[in-house]
């Protein structure tokens, strides 16, 4: 088990509101840890509107998604905090010194005095292939994303998805000459797909050419031999019943939002939401704030904007909450000589 993380703050949630929260808090003085479950920070904006424009961020007339996430991380470069990725807080409780005791999924402690929930609608979270007996063999056989450091010399490769990061994960393997697989197949239940019409082409040239193959077909079972998964029986699209032999799934659906273990957390909520104070964005439970699409309040709008609001406000309760004597002066970025000290351009 991993020693604890002593730290002043804990960020639920790497979206653009947590990564503001982190901003915000940095201003402030107050240094933080940000955990997110997914691999790479950008929460719903990278998720479900990497490439698709924004118009409603102040003083930026249109960026994409992913645009307004590298300028907040580049925002937040005077204050980089410890990011913990690939990993779902599990568990969070109150200690007897006021503190909290937080957990994930990977078995990293931490132990905090403020925790900022900025996890938008809940954990970005793979999907699964509904396949009775496959769950056994998560991150043995059958894994999300190809893992960098996975031998698939000699092995059947399945990709199962018709996304961008399918046809990518699919391409990739069957051009892979150093490390050739026995076969490629990707899979999707109808011969149509969401990707970038360059890794359709793509795929479709492989196909011609003999070097990988696509079935259009569903699982419906899988197939074990000696504890190890051999094959995933499917149905296509003809009516027909195949095994396709496989030593690697590749299951790219991409993902979806979980509420998770926060409704275990003891907090209370409103229809999957948090209810917060307005003047602070704390929950009932003092230390603990929620910023963005998580928290509720009379007029809440579900807008980046006003999560970017709430984290202002959320760092500045934090501020009060760590140090109850420090008197609290606003200070402007433009004239603070104490904020370019923090923001190093003193």
């Amino acid at each position: 088990m991993n020693a604890p993380i002593e730290t002043d703050a804990l960020v639920i949630g790497a979206g653009p509101v947590g990564l503001f929260q982190a901003f915000q808090l940095g201003l402030q003085g107050i240094s933080c840890h940000v955990v997110d479950a997914l691999p790479y920070v950008g929460g719903q904006c990278i998720e479900l509107y990497a490439d698709k424009p924004i118009y409603d961020i102040p003083g930026i007339p249109v960026c994409t998604g992913r645009e307004l996430i590298e300028r907040l991380t580049q925002q937040l470069s005077p204050f980089p905090p410890t990011y913990h990725l690939s990993q779902q807080v599990s568990t969070l409780t109150r200690l007897p010194d006021a503190r909290f005791a937080v957990g994930t999924s990977e078995g990293q402690l931490f132990s905090t005095r403020c925790v900022f929930i900025a996890a938008g609608v809940g954990a970005f979270v793979p999907r699964r292939l509904a396949v009775e007996g496959l769950s056994a063999f998560e991150a043995k056989q059958v894994f999300h994303a190809l893992p960098a450091d996975l031998t698939l010399q000699g092995q059947h490769v399945l990709v199962v998805g018709d996304n961008d990061s399918a046809l990518a994960t699919a391409i990739q393997a069957a051009q892979d000459t150093r490390n050739r697989p026995a076969s490629v197949t990707l899979m999707h239940r109808r011969d149509q797909f969401q990707a970038r019409p360059d890794l359709v082409a793509a795929l479709r040239q492989l196909c011609d050419q003999g070097v990988m193959r696509f079935v259009a077909a569903q699982p419906t079972g899988c197939v074990i031999d000696k504890q190890r998964l051999t094959g995933l029986e499917v149905l296509t699209a003809q009516g027909a019943s195949e095994v396709l032999p496989v030593d690697v799934i590749v299951a790219s659906l991409g993902l979806s939002p979980r509420l998770g273990p926060l409704a275990d957390w003891g907090l209370a909520l409103e229809r999957k939401q948090l209810p917060v104070q307005t003047d602070t964005f704390s929950t009932h439970e003092s230390g603990i704030f929620a910023v963005g699409d998580i928290n509720t309040y009379p007029g809440k709008k579900k807008l980046i904007l006003c999560g970017f609001h709430e984290a202002t406000l959320a760092a500045f309760g934090a501020a009060a909450l760590l140090d109850p004597a420090q008197k609290m002066l606003l200070q402007y970025t433009t004239t603070s000589t104490l904020l370019h000290q923090r923001l190093g351009i003193a």
